[in-house]
């Protein structure tokens, strides 16, 4: 396991902000790993070299030749996948534009900053960057494709469940399904930043998916009996399965087994992939067409712009948690967030705010004063079902108030 130190790429006209930007990146460790551009069209030239060596690029709106916002269109048109920050004083109403026609162009920008630049600043955005390039800021090898199928034979592949709390009432209104690897040799937990990627390379990801479904749903009928309350399974698609035209048979006839519908459960979307194909929208359709809730995950770090919530048949939206940290302070966010409310409020679609870790950002987002869900460590980690039910047991006893 180690620290992944970010490779930061800063464009700016002025020889001044660079001066200033380094030193700021020098202060926060990153001495080695800082490259500077005085204008747009050299810092595309430095991308092109290697479309994955920047993690993160910051750049000023207004330069010569080429300016902050063509840059950004460019690198969309390039699939960089790092996060890109603006430097540079901006309204309310070029956020919210900046925001969605980066998301058109396929671009991942996730802040902004004004000038004078400050330490403060850079350092909660390269949170974010963490954030955005593994949710963590710890990187783990992964494991192998032999140790993959050997957990798939053990039978150790494991549902942790998370709940989603309503922000007015306290209410779990329902809980996530998260993969984890149990192993039988030594007890220890694998997390999906380890496996996932290896499943979906080897085409190992149904495997992995159905027998997951079928342990969760099993185990959700009992955490209702055991609970008596009345809340909803959210369980994670990759958009890679939705080309199969099949799944939403095959989810169906595992619920009838265990006798459940449906409108029992929310289907997850990660929104780090476009929804492109023609398979995968008939299957989205079907999904909602038989009563599935269909969430669109991690709103705020892939493709999915404001228009295309309108046209898409999802029920719940999720923001990501590089939107919600610190967002009581993050301008950026702020803006971002409240276009989503607004969108959401208009066409009766749930929201869930994703990664609440501090009292400060469920305050603020309590604000905003209509129906919203809350999940993150705040409230609780994810959990296997006995602790899970222990944990729920307690909380329904209490007020709903995260200790």
């Amino acid at each position: 396991m180690k620290k992944i130190v970010p490779n930061i790429l800063v464009v700016d006209d002025s020889k001044a902000i660079l001066i200033v930007m380094e030193a700021i990146l020098n202060e926060l460790g990153m001495s080695n790993t800082i490259t500077t551009c005085l204008n747009a069209k050299e810092a595309l030239e430095k991308v092109k070299e290697d479309i994955n060596y920047f993690d993160a690029i910051f750049t000023d709106l207004n330069m010569p030749e080429m300016d902050g916002m063509e840059l950004i269109r460019h690198l969309g048109e390039l699939h960089y996948q790092g996060g890109i920050i603006i430097v540079s004083e901006m309204d309310h109403k070029v956020i919210s534009l900046a925001a969605n026609l980066a998301k058109q162009h396929n671009a991942h920008l996730i802040g902004n900053i004004s000038k004078p630049v400050q330490l403060s600043q850079v350092s909660r955005l390269l949170i974010k960057v963490a954030q955005l390039n593994s949710h963590t800021l710890l990187k783990e090898s992964a494991i192998s494709k032999d140790e993959l199928i050997d957990a798939l034979k053990n039978d150790e592949i494991t549902p942790f469940y998370q709940p989603k709390i309503n922000a007015d009432n306290n209410k779990i209104e329902s809980v996530e399904v998260l993969a984890r690897i149990l192993s039988s040799k030594d007890g220890n937990i694998i997390l999906p930043n380890r496996f996932i990627n290896t499943a979906e390379q080897h085409n190992l990801i149904n495997q992995i998916t159905f027998s997951l479904f079928e342990k969760a749903t099993s185990e959700f009928k009992n955490m209702k009996a055991q609970l008596g309350h009345d809340f909803k399974m959210a369980f994670n698609l990759s958009p890679t399965q939705l080309d199969d035209l099949n799944c939403p048979n095959k989810l169906l006839l595992i619920l009838e087994l265990n006798q459940l519908t449906p409108s029992n459960i929310i289907i997850e979307i990660t929104e780090q992939h476009a929804l492109s194909s023609l398979m995968q929208l008939e299957t989205l359709n079907r999904l909602r067409m038989h009563g599935f809730g269909i969430s669109l995950d991690d709103f705020g770090v892939g493709f999915t712009n404001m228009n295309q919530l309108r046209n898409l048949p999802f029920t719940e939206i999720k923001i990501d948690r590089s939107l919600i940290s610190h967002i009581e302070t993050d301008l950026f966010s702020q803006v971002v967030v409240s276009s989503l409310f607004n969108i959401t409020s208009k066409d009766n679609l749930d929201l869930v705010a994703e990664g609440v870790e501090r009292p400060e950002e469920l305050v603020y987002l309590r604000h905003y004063r209509r129906k919203l869900a809350i999940q993150g460590f705040l409230f609780s980690r994810p959990k296997p079902q006995d602790e899970f039910i222990s944990w729920a047991k307690d909380w329904l006893k209490t007020d709903g108030s995260p200790a």
